[in-house]
């Protein structure tokens, strides 16, 4: 089997590091520091499951037109984003969350953006 050398991508909430890449699947890990949200986004086509290694995250998800629910996930804990749910994480301490998901690194729809990455 090929081995394959992570990928490291810098961004304004920590980085995400890319260790698994096919046509048929990703794997990352992202580290969030403490403070930091990602994107309230969705995504058209990508589907992902996201697993915290480390730290607590605040999960924000919602069907489109509907009030935002929250969690509170924390070591061990598991959430399946299917697409078109909006979701977004918020980093309560420093943390690490796995991300499996299918290739679509680019179907990305940003609705709000701390950073300033919304279209």
């Amino acid at each position: 089997m090929p081995s394959i050398k992570p990928v490291r991508i810098e961004k304004p909430w920590g980085f995400e590091l890319i260790w698994a890449r096919t046509d048929r699947y990703v794997g990352k890990i992202l580290h969030i520091g403490k403070g930091h949200a990602l994107s309230l986004q969705y995504h058209q086509r990508k589907d992902e499951t996201l697993h915290v290694l480390a730290g607590t995250v605040r999960l924000q998800t919602g069907e489109e037109g509907a009030a935002l629910e929250e969690r509170v996930l924390g070591p061990g804990e598991s959430f399946h984003v299917t697409p078109l749910l909006r979701h977004r994480m918020i980093a309560q301490t420093d943390c690490d969350v796995l991300e499996a998901s299918t290739p679509e690194l680019d179907d990305v729809v940003r609705l709000e953006d701390r950073y300033g990455r919304a279209k």
